[in-house]
């Protein structure tokens, strides 16, 4: 046998492809990795503008961009209502490009200022959240709930191995060229993650097999209105859910964020060591994540369900922090960290894009939006003031203890969001079978 026919066998069975996926599932890894490439690219810019916009006003800057997300929410509602899905991200993204190069512009004329570079960090800070929240929203679209749980993480590790592709190049051409021409190497990488995306629908079984309804609802716009996302997160329980889920997840990695800057600081005080064990840390999860999202995501999935993959990582967390708090030390952070991180790109977060694919279109975009963008960086910013309020009373190993109670709800939480999942799954295919049943009823009548 050739060697690439080896190649092709091991790749379809380590990712678990059916007959007939081959195309999609490529098209949507390789739009996910040139999706994260062109964040990452600018990512390092987006840093450096957060120290030129002034180190002791970050954050002011994250407030500020938690009001860019509510700003977001209403005008991604309006776009929701005058385009369809298969429409709808090409024209988003392609804005997007539009304001890369708007930034590029502005930057190369006016050259770094501190407004311009307080502006840049806010809007990357929104950007990176909105462009993947939105990528996973679609591929609840063209993948079938059944799918999802196989090829969801695979697809995830496309995107960690262009967060891996991106720094490296960003690192390669700004040994030649001034950092701002990183730019428009984004705005490009960006344009060839939307050429997969447009092209992706001809590819998917799941808009010719799985049910006519289906293909109708792909094809038409969201209906209701601009805010309608956003109620529904607060009236639905699973939604709500959801959100607490995030809302755990995003309090534990700030807690996590600020003990991991005080114990750092405390044991290691040169910036070259402290640099290159952040540089460590993020390899090693990177190469986790990868292996991980290749070859054990989806089995835990199938073989355990979303429920374990959802309840796994907080329960890990829960005993990362009691350990932290016993031996405050950065082997212990930096250990409990890569585990940490790796577990929630490897296992946590595709399962939670999977909660999505049994919800209806306006959920999928909108609430899921909402949820990912306003709810997480609520969060986010509410748990940094709560930090900032505790380390006035509490050094780092009780904060740690404090954090375990916490984890232990996270886990108990995404477990039972795992339950609601199957009841949902459950539903939604008796219903598929009663419609395609009429539908087959109909055409013999006819």
């Amino acid at each position: 046998m050739k060697i690439t026919n080896i190649i092709h066998s091991f790749f379809f069975s380590a990712v678990k492809l059916k007959q007939n996926e081959g195309f999609l599932f490529s098209g949507a890894f390789l739009a996910f990795f040139f999706l994260m490439c062109a964040y990452y690219i600018i990512r390092p810019i987006r840093d450096e503008m957060g120290i030129q916009g002034g180190v002791d006003s970050l954050q002011w800057l994250f407030s500020l961009t938690f009001g860019g997300m509510l700003l977001v929410v209403p005008a991604f509602g309006w776009a929701t209502r005058r385009f369809s899905g298969r429409r709808l991200i090409p024209i988003i993204y392609t804005f997007l490009i539009i304001n890369i190069l708007t930034f590029f512009f502005f930057f190369y004329v006016m050259k770094e200022t501190v407004i311009l570079a307080r502006i840049f960090f806010v809007w990357v800070s929104v950007f990176n959240l909105f462009i993947i929240s939105l990528f996973w929203s679609y591929m609840n679209d063209l993948f079938s709930p059944e799918q999802t749980h196989r090829l969801f993480a695979p697809i995830a590790a496309g995107g960690s191995a262009g967060a891996v592709a991106g720094p490296g190049v960003a690192l390669a051409l700004n040994r030649w060229f001034d950092p701002i021409f990183l730019l428009p190497v984004s705005a490009f990488l960006l344009l060839v993650s939307v050429f997969f995306i447009f092209i992706l629908p001809g590819y998917s079984p799941q808009n010719k097999i799985i049910s006519k309804t289906k293909d109708l609802e792909n094809k038409e716009t969201i209906q209701g209105s601009i805010y309608s996302g956003m109620l529904r997160v607060f009236r639905s329980p699973y939604l709500s859910g959801i959100s607490l889920y995030l809302i755990f997840h995003s309090a534990l990695s700030t807690f996590l964020y600020f003990e991991q800057a005080h114990i750092i600081k405390e044991y290691i005080h040169s910036p070259s060591e402290r640099t290159s064990l952040f540089a460590l840390m993020d390899l090693s999860v990177n190469i986790i994540t990868i292996l991980s999202q290749l070859f054990i995501s989806s089995r835990i999935n199938i073989r355990y369900g979303i429920a374990v993959s959802l309840a796994i990582i907080p329960a890990a967390s829960a005993a990362g922090f009691f350990i932290l708090g016993l031996y405050t030390v950065p082997v212990t952070l930096v250990v409990f960290q890569i585990i940490r991180r790796s577990g929630n790109y490897a296992v946590a977060r595709p399962a939670r894009e999977i909660l999505f694919s049994v919800l209806p279109k306006e959920d999928r975009y909108r609430s899921k939006n909402f949820i990912d963008t306003v709810i997480y960086r609520g969060g986010d910013a509410g748990s940094g003031w709560i930090f900032s309020a505790l380390k006035g009373f509490m050094n780092p190993g009780s904060i740690a203890f404090a954090a375990v109670p916490i984890a232990l709800l996270w886990a108990v939480t995404g477990f039972l969001l795992g339950k609601s999942y199957y009841l949902k799954d459950r539903k939604e295919k008796c219903s598929s079978q009663n419609e395609s049943l009429s539908f087959e009823f109909a055409r013999e009548k006819s």
